[in-house]
């Protein structure tokens, strides 16, 4: 093939633009010329094809190798005869001879295209996955470009990603040219390129906003410990100070709730109740059950059960509606959890009426250092239920 410095330039300034390792290419178009010429030669015949890096021109060679008896003259050539090429030859010597095909130049040129557009798109799709591998697990913002049946197709620039029907938020709006912040589940490369698993209902979703709105996070001075959610209603999360001068309950909800608020609002308005952990089950179980202040817990470790012991009012609080809060309490800690009202308890011989007066100072008003939506609780717990002592509806 005669030279071609037009493909050669071609092929770089393509190589430069996309950031491809130009040898691949190189070396994908040799490869390719070898089978082309054994369909040429036949499939026994051991085929060298080499294209010049910077003339782009093309030889294709037909290798034998030097033997004392030659036996098959398709892969085998004398000591004389290769000799006559070049008297550097000795036996165990590979003799490349120049193989001439009709119409190579033509068979070269097409190949060459064709593996071209193929490593570019192989390639691509490595950047891309290598790209986007990085995100996974991680927060990746996109773009609302349009909905196909109940997905929704968000595009992050490069690849548009897909958020399922099972993955959206319940109730979420999902408008056309609106940003949109997602947690990257798994990345996997296919034929046709990564494809990127996303959610709005992960967990992982609610601590990564976290870690992105509070320095403390981000720092590793608190610690989020735990997270429960039920997307599009409530997300607890349990966080945890290394530094005893910062307040780690403060430092997530920010001045005025700002910081809370940021997170609250990028979920459509999911309430977030945030407390404190410890590493003491009975304190940590009572502080899930919040805003219910919880007389006593009584847990068993090796069942990983516990019993919650609440001031009759205040039952239904915590239990909260349709049990949610019992619910997530469970998961924040890991913990089966039972709740029973303190008459309940007493009835069973789990409490008595003096332990409960030295345990519980009754007042009005939730575990200082925590935080919770009161929404959530309006139904639940009122002033007007405290002071009667009745048991609130949920």
């Amino acid at each position: 093939m005669s030279n071609n410095t037009e493909l050669i330039d071609a092929l770089n300034q393509i190589v430069k633009e996309r950031g491809i390792d130009g040898e691949i290419i190189f070396e994908a178009i040799e490869t390719s010329l070898v089978t082309a010429c054994k369909k040429h030669f036949g499939p026994r015949t051991n085929i060298k094809v080499t294209l010049d890096r910077e003339t782009g021109e093309v030889k294709c060679f037909k290798q034998r190798t030097v033997v004392e008896a030659v036996e098959d003259n398709v892969t085998e050539i004398s000591q004389e005869d290769a000799k006559v090429i070049d008297l550097r030859y000795e036996l165990g010597d590979i003799v490349d001879e120049v193989a001439i095909l009709k119409d190579f130049g033509r068979i070269a040129a097409q190949t060459a295209k064709q593996v071209v557009v193929q490593k570019f798109r192989e390639a691509e799709r490595e950047i891309l996955y290598n790209e986007f591998i990085t995100k996974e697990r991680e927060i990746l913002s996109g773009i609302i470009q349009r909905k196909e049946g109940r997905n929704i197709i968000i595009s992050t620039g490069k690849v548009d990603v897909v958020l399922s029907n099972n993955e959206q938020i319940p109730g979420e709006d999902y408008r056309f040219g609106e940003r949109i912040k997602v947690y990257v589940v798994e990345v996997k490369q296919t034929s046709k390129g990564p494809t990127v698993s996303v959610s709005r209902t992960h967990p992982d979703l609610v601590k990564r906003l976290f870690e992105q709105e509070v320095p403390e996070i981000f720092e590793g001075v608190v610690e989020i410990k735990s997270i429960s959610r039920e997307a599009g209603s409530r997300t607890k999360i349990a966080v945890y100070s290394k530094n005893s001068d910062v307040d780690a309950v403060g430092a997530c909800v920010g001045q005025n709730g700002y910081r809370v608020n940021l997170i609250v609002n990028e979920l459509g308005g999911e309430k977030i109740d945030i407390v404190n952990w410890s590493e003491e089950p009975h304190e940590f179980i009572a502080a899930a059950l919040s805003p219910s202040k919880a007389i006593a817990v009584i847990p068993d470790i090796e069942a990983q059960s516990s019993t919650a012991i609440v001031p009759d009012y205040q039952l239904s609080l915590a239990i909260g509606k349709e049990g949610q809060n019992a619910r997530l309490a469970a998961k924040l800690t890991g913990w089966k959890i039972d709740i029973k009202s303190e008459s309940q308890a007493v009835e069973e011989g789990l409490f008595s009426a003096e332990q409960y007066s030295e345990t519980y100072d009754e007042q009005d008003g939730y575990y200082e250092g925590e935080y919770y939506e009161d929404e959530y609780y309006e139904e639940s717990y009122s002033e007007e239920n405290h002071e009667e002592g009745a048991e609130p509806q949920e």
